[in-house]
């Protein structure tokens, strides 16, 4: 049966949590990691490129010349997509890129990035995340003696005001609440930092 070491807030390890050998047998899901990532990044798209058609193009309303006689190509508008200053052909106007994927795909997107975090030791699991201290240089030493360096993501059950604030001066670290996050946010950072009861909400929902 895998088993998550569980650290306090020194690194020192204190307890042992038993994973399901059903969900973490160290094999990742491929083709649902992709299918969930491609869908979280599509959902964040804007889709607000737009261009001009030659009918929306002030002006161009006059033929530029006659239709006959003058040797040149026939012209109606000058506004045409052939001359500079003309609208644009097939140009893109906006859209929506969001779409959704089973939810089962997602649980087992999430279950796959966490085997994938396990398998390569980038997740650190702790029995709570408590700061005595106020000040944030003393939030990074505690960062470095549980060895986290690198884009950090902090997942926990619920986020506490105090510890909000000595933490939102490190740039490199984000906390999320387990209830949140998703397969798409595990992967984009290189360490993970969950909380004991965090990891058995997380646990919960990829059952």
């Amino acid at each position: 049966m895998p088993i998550c070491d569980i650290h306090d807030i020194n690194g020192k390890k204190v307890d042992e949590l038993k994973l399901p050998e059903t969900l973490f047998n160290g094999k990742v899901n491929a083709m649902a990691l992709h299918q969930a990532v491609v869908m979280y990044q599509a959902n964040q798209r804007q889709g607000n490129a737009s261009s001009k058609g030659r009918a929306e193009v002030s002006g161009g309303g006059k033929k530029p010349w006659a239709q006959k006689g003058t040797g040149r190509a026939r012209s109606g508008s000058s506004r045409s997509p052939l001359w500079k200053g003309g609208g644009v052909t097939f140009g893109p106007e906006p859209r929506d890129f969001t779409y959704q994927v089973p939810r089962k795909v997602k649980s087992v997107a999430l279950k796959a990035s966490l085997n994938s975090k396990l398998n390569d030791q980038d997740l650190v699991c702790v029995d709570q995340l408590m700061v005595d201290s106020a000040k944030t240089k003393d939030f990074i030493k505690v960062l470095k003696g549980l060895k986290l360096e690198g884009k950090i993501l902090a997942i926990v059950d619920a986020v506490e005001e105090k510890f909000s604030k000595i933490s939102r001066n490190v740039s490199s670290f984000c906390m999320m609440r387990s209830s949140d996050v998703t397969g798409y946010d595990i992967l984009r950072y290189k360490k993970i930092l969950i909380t004991k009861s965090a990891f058995k909400d997380l646990l919960k929902r990829i059952q």
